[in-house]
């Protein structure tokens, strides 16, 4: 990252708009439907790990939940095309999510950071990595020779991955989660105090019972549900894969300085 200024709220808004983080997104309406009424049927895949309540088995309830904390369009009745994200929404995830670093810091606590989205924000758990480390927080170190979904799980740049192939794999599985607690358990190392991360990552760490804060998108919303049940602390609501990842710096930046861990 640099040293990328530190944006006001409102130039960070305008920039997420902007490069369509959040605003008028890419990912279609048709795919976010998809994907609510896959999890309102009880599809796995979709619940990143959590156990979530019967409540959830309506389409019409998830898409509830993800126009009040994700800033879908709220008209049932709109089925194709173009959906939203609220950036305001976005701003203040980021918030909540930083006075939960911000907790992190102050504790000097054990930090577990992953992603199964690294070709969009692998840069900014790192970056998220560095800063708690400087702030005196310990990151987790992952254990060696783990295995999850036809993979290997690993760290890279203080962030933990699968991999398969020698190439860093985007998963939406729980499976790689499960493997990292496991495997602390079976070291006799304790579990993280806080994981940052996405995905079922995250989802995985929640319903364990470790803090578990993360960024999800409008087709995901797993996370948001976790988070309106208390399983989950944060949900960031953004469109997680962008073309150019380097669009989530100035973000990332906010982000940190918010937490009070601004270099």
């Amino acid at each position: 990252m640099g040293s990328m200024p530190i944006p006001s709220r409102a130039a960070l808004i305008e920039h997420l708009v902007r490069t369509r983080i959040a605003g008028e997104v890419a990912t279609a309406r048709e795919n976010n439907l998809s994907h609510y009424r896959k999890l309102s049927r009880g599809d796995r895949h979709h619940w990143f790990g959590l156990e979530l309540a019967e409540r959830w088995s309506e389409e019409l309830d998830v898409l509830a939940v993800m126009v009040e904390r994700c800033g879908v369009n709220a008209d049932p009745d709109h089925r194709r095309g173009q959906d939203t994200i609220d950036p305001e929404l976005t701003v203040a995830g980021l918030q909540r999510m930083a006075a939960r670093l911000r907790k992190a810091a102050a504790g000097r606590e054990r930090v577990l950071l992953a992603t199964g989205h690294p070709g969009g924000l692998l840069d900014v758990h790192r970056a998220t990595a560095a800063a708690l480390r400087a702030a005196g927080c310990e990151i987790v170190v992952v254990p060696g020779g783990l295995g999850a979904d036809e993979g290997r799980v690993v760290q890279f740049a203080d962030v933990a991955v699968l991999e398969r192939g020698a190439t860093l794999w985007h998963t939406h599985s729980p499976e790689p989660m499960a493997a990292i607690l496991d495997g602390l358990l079976r070291e006799g190392r304790p579990a993280p105090d806080l994981v940052v991360a996405d995905h079922g990552w995250a989802g995985c760490a929640g319903q364990r019972g470790v803090d578990a804060v993360g960024y999800a998108d409008c087709n995901d919303p797993a996370l948001f549900i976790g988070e309106a049940e208390g399983t989950v602390e944060v949900a960031v609501p953004l469109d997680d894969h962008v073309p150019d990842p380097r669009s989530y710096d100035l973000m990332t930046a906010f982000l940190l300085a918010e937490a009070g861990l601004a270099a």
